[in-house]
């Protein structure tokens, strides 16, 4: 996490657990919820890759501060826009028109994370991390920054995240969308000198509310037909 090695492990460890316990459930429960109860343990495995950030960082190792920088930029740019748009794609019934356009989003997710992740494999010095108020903060140069400003890269890659949820035919999906919104403002108001670390992991804990989601079955309640 964002404060220190020890908190970005312990981190990962919950959420790890949670998304092995929400696995099973979704066995349990219904197979269609298995896709989005692991973003839970996708989440713990990018907390995993900061703490090696932090790891790097306080043994003045510059190779592990790049590659562990390198592996929570894949799961922020490349991941979290693919999964997220394709488990709710999943989730939902299968005659719904909704399909089409959340794999839509998916397919836009996947081109837009691979223009922001794919040229810092050529140009390492692009990844400088950096404690800012006892934070990570990442990166000073994206390749869109050459051609739009910051505010909208990250305004777009919100969307990417949060509409998908916010369009699915269940209730509950929808309001773990709304969960996404209110993490987006309290990291634009109050966190904004480590963005991408505090959104991560705040959205990370957020998805401990999907577990919630399927212990409880609450698609059941809009299909019944499938969530029985």
């Amino acid at each position: 996490m964002c404060f220190c090695e020890p908190v970005s492990f312990a981190a990962g460890g919950v959420l790890m657990v949670g998304g092995a316990f929400a696995g099973w459930k979704a066995f349990e429960v219904n197979k269609r919820y298995f896709p989005i109860s692991q973003m839970p343990t996708l989440a713990g495995l990018q907390q995993f890759t900061e703490g090696h950030v932090w790891m790097g960082m306080n043994n003045s190792d510059p190779s592990m501060i790049w590659w562990a920088a390198m592996g929570f930029i894949f799961f922020s740019w490349l991941i979290w826009p693919v999964w997220v748009p394709f488990s709710i794609y999943f989730l939902e019934p299968p005659a719904n028109r909704r399909k089409l356009l959340l794999m839509g989003f998916a397919a836009a997710g996947l081109v837009f994370g691979l223009v922001l992740f794919v040229p810092h494999l050529f140009h390492p010095d692009w990844v400088n991390v950096r404690i800012n108020r006892q934070s990570l903060a990442y990166e000073d140069t994206m390749f869109l920054d050459y051609l739009i400003p910051r505010w909208l890269t990250y305004s777009i890659y919100v969307f990417l995240l949060i509409m998908p949820a916010m369009i699915s035919t269940y209730l509950h999906i929808r309001l773990f969308g709304l969960t996404l919104i209110a993490i987006t403002v309290v990291v634009y108001a109050f966190l904004t000198f480590a963005y991408i670390s505090f959104f991560c992991f705040l959205a990370g804990l957020g998805t401990l509310h999907l577990i919630y989601i399927i212990v409880r079955n609450k698609c059941c309640r809009e299909c019944p037909e499938i969530f029985k």
